[in-house]
């Protein structure tokens, strides 16, 4: 049985500009994921799983080093929340259910983000 603790924050103006950019970042890699699953199906008829993406990881944060910033959990918990979404949408196709199809997300539509217990300095 797992167990999920939601804590309320109360932050400081830095801490909330912190986590803003935290989940400003983690809703690109949210985005740059989904374009790049649709890209890969279209062009090669597969799509791309979340554990190639999670081995992309590395390379983007060299690329893009305010990556840095958002722990490695939190940025592979984002592309299992795009697997989880893709997962349900097949689901829902399978069983001729209204599916769905994973969307982008826009600031309003990304609020929250996950934290292990090593995330944390």
């Amino acid at each position: 049985m797992q167990r999920t603790f939601k804590y309320r924050l109360y932050p400081s103006r830095k801490q909330r500009e912190t986590l803003g950019a935290q989940v400003d970042l983690c809703r690109e890699l949210y985005n740059a994921a989904l374009q790049e699953r649709i890209a890969s199906y279209k062009t090669t008829g597969k799509g791309v799983t979340w554990l190639e993406q999670q081995a992309q990881l590395p390379a983007i944060k060299e690329v893009r080093p305010e990556f840095k910033s958002v722990h490695a959990h939190t940025l592979q918990a984002v592309l299992i929340r795009l697997n989880r979404a893709f997962q349900n949408f097949f689901r829902r196709v399978k069983k001729n259910e209204t599916p769905g199809f994973p969307r982008f997300k826009g600031r309003n539509r990304f609020s929250s983000l996950v934290f292990t217990p090593t995330a944390f300095q």
